[in-house]
């Protein structure tokens, strides 16, 4: 079909758009035959040689979802092309595929609409897994070969102005959903190129989302939402997928409107709701090696951008020593994320990120600025049966000698795995009124002595 017919054939479609909705099949519950890849593969190459998709920005996307089906019919009934016997599903089944592979992320968009994965793993061009409620579990999902899935992660780095190569084979990057991508090619990823797709919800969850999934107690989530009203500096731990960064949202629903918010990440993934945001991302080295964009310098910027709060998205080198600052210098209320695997293990972290920045400081001065400035550390987990918990709460008090201390609020005690692998345990106050109880006090804030009694 050339593209005059395919425009004109647009203009006609004046009916209801819903007809044109296709029913979205589960593409992990049919295995796909080689002939069957090898067919989509023909036909794709054919639609991308008579159709410029650059001219078609700005088309309704059912509608031309609509005229790609068209023209791939017209394919499959060119006699030269070596076609295989397809019953009224598996045709279905391979309109729906062709029209993903020209307007989406192919064998992978089947998996994108399902709402129940978070994370999308692909191994290889024929081992793809997902995550489902903290669950791995293999896919039938494939792509034809390398080559293929190279299109695929090339379409995707593209699209945010960055590139993948021999010469640069890791990238980070995101989809216009907000959901997190990581691709390695070779020569350093050995069995062919590997992708990672960490899925954000549309609706960012909330702080009774979390309650009802358990991740916290109402009393745990009211405390969590005085700690940021009260603008004490907030460190969130925990290994990855864990969901520091889905904590890390949800606490900052609490910061006032009237506020001012930079927020600095490796590949953006925070949804703030405020009005008054600033969103800055990295940026990687170009083909020369120049112009490459740290952390560590969007941190050191957004101090000269009058900011209210700093929120990191995750320290992972030097720019700790920037964000230390920045809380200790009137930014209060800033927070960040860290991996590690307790809260012990994340001061270590800090301080030996802060021994990256290359300032030869003392360690015991290290950590005097790092008990001095962060105030509150969160320890997340995600537990064997794929949940996730808020498993500690503790409180940096200061130092003792050349040690940073540190009390513990409320912790998640498990107590056993039941037979269906389900978790058992529950949230324990300790009895400690903490130091920053005062803050709450003066600041207005409606939170009781009672919320921290011993259980």
């Amino acid at each position: 079909m050339a593209l005059q017919e395919l425009l004109k054939n647009l203009e006609r479609s004046a009916d209801d758009t819903d007809t044109a909705k296709k029913t979205v099949l589960d593409i992990t519950d049919i295995d796909a035959s080689d002939e069957y890849v090898e067919l989509k593969s023909n036909i794709h190459d054919r639609l991308t040689k008579i159709i410029d998709l650059s001219l078609l920005d700005g088309i309704d996307e059912v509608r031309l979802r609509r005229e790609i089906s068209k023209a791939t019919e017209g394919i499959l009934a060119d006699k030269t092309l070596q076609t295989i016997p397809l019953n009224a599903k598996e045709h279905a089944r391979l309109l729906k595929e062709i029209e993903d592979e020209v307007l989406g992320l192919g064998p992978l968009e089947g998996l994108m609409q399902d709402d129940s994965v978070s994370d999308i793993l692909v191994n290889s061009y024929k081992s793809v897994y997902v995550e489902r409620f903290g669950k791995i579990e293999k896919t039938r999902v494939r792509f034809k070969d390398d080559t293929h899935l190279m299109r695929i992660i090339e379409k995707i780095v593209s699209a945010v102005g960055r590139r993948i190569d021999e010469i640069s084979p890791m990238v980070d990057a995101r989809l216009p959903d907000g959901s997190r991508v990581n691709a390695i090619i070779p020569p350093l990823a050995l069995d062919g190129p590997c992708l990672s797709i960490r899925r954000f919800a549309v609706d960012p969850l909330t702080l009774k989302d979390l309650t009802v999934l358990k991740t916290i107690t109402p009393v745990l989530g009211e405390l969590l939402k005085a700690i940021v009203q009260a603008r004490l500096n907030v460190l969130i731990s925990g290994g990855t997928g864990s969901g520091k960064t889905t904590l890390l949202n949800v606490m900052s629903q609490f910061i006032s409107h009237a506020e001012r918010i930079v927020t600095i990440e490796d590949s953006a993934e925070l949804q703030l709701k405020q009005d008054h945001v600033v969103r800055l991302e990295t940026r990687p080295a170009n083909l020369e090696g120049k112009g490459q964009i740290t952390q560590r310098d969007l941190v050191r910027n957004s101090l000269r951008m009058r900011p209210d709060r700093i929120i990191v998205g995750e320290v992972r080198g030097a720019e700790a020593v920037d964000m230390l600052q920045a809380m200790n210098t009137g930014h209060d209320g800033s927070l960040t994320t860290v991996h590690a695997n307790t809260p012990v293990d994340a001061l270590m972290r800090i301080e030996t990120m802060v021994n990256m920045a290359g300032f030869n400081l003392p360690s015991d001065y290290i950590k005097k600025f790092i008990s001095s400035a962060i105030n509150v550390v969160i320890q997340i987990e995600r537990l064997v049966d794929g949940s996730r918990k808020v498993v500690s709460l503790q409180e940096i008090t200061g130092m003792e000698g050349s040690v940073i201390t540190m009390q513990e609020i409320i912790s998640f005690e498990q107590s056993d795995v039941d037979k269906d692998g389900v978790v058992a345990g529950r949230f324990r106050s300790h009895g400690i009124r903490p130091k920053f109880f005062d803050r709450f006090t003066k600041m207005g804030i409606p939170i009781t002595e009672n919320l921290f009694e011993q259980e």
